[in-house]
């Protein structure tokens, strides 16, 4: 689903498309790691060659790099905020909403692709992308 958006409804270009959804399987596989989630060694595997090999050599990630890699930096810094929280059983809207940083990297792809007037009009549409609830984020943590 999160492809099929990302060509269909924000007419990203290839490039664009497999580096955001490799990063996203990247994050996915990262996360459930710290979360002490079993990761299987295909995917592990798949998360090796995307993170050190396919990402930082496709040609968006290329063109676009200067402007990117401070977004990415800004959002690993909230996730791990947002879990340095959680850990110490203290969830919150805010660490919802921290966590969610990969739609932010998308809409900074969306500006690069398209131009600020294009992601100014598209932010809502990144923003419905988002999946989870936060009622279900909380139900997490109910056994805390």
């Amino acid at each position: 689903m999160l492809r099929e958006n990302l060509v269909q409804v924000l007419q990203l270009p290839k490039p664009a498309v497999d580096w955001l959804c490799s990063l996203y399987e990247v994050i996915q596989t990262f996360d459930d790691y710290a979360d002490g989630d079993e990761v299987p060694r295909e995917r592990l595997n798949a998360l090796i060659w995307d993170a050190l090999v396919a990402m930082p050599s496709n040609s968006f990630f290329v063109a676009n790099a200067p402007a990117l890699l401070p977004v990415l930096a800004v959002q690993i810094l909230k996730w791990q905020g947002a879990d340095a929280r959680e850990r110490e059983g203290q969830p919150s809207e805010m660490a919802f909403a921290w966590r969610a940083g990969y739609y932010d990297v998308v809409l900074a792809a969306v500006a690069a692709c398209h131009g600020a007037d294009v992601a100014h009009h598209a932010a809502p549409l990144v923003l419905q992308l988002y999946g989870e609830r936060y009622a279900d984020y909380m139900k997490e943590f109910d056994h805390a």
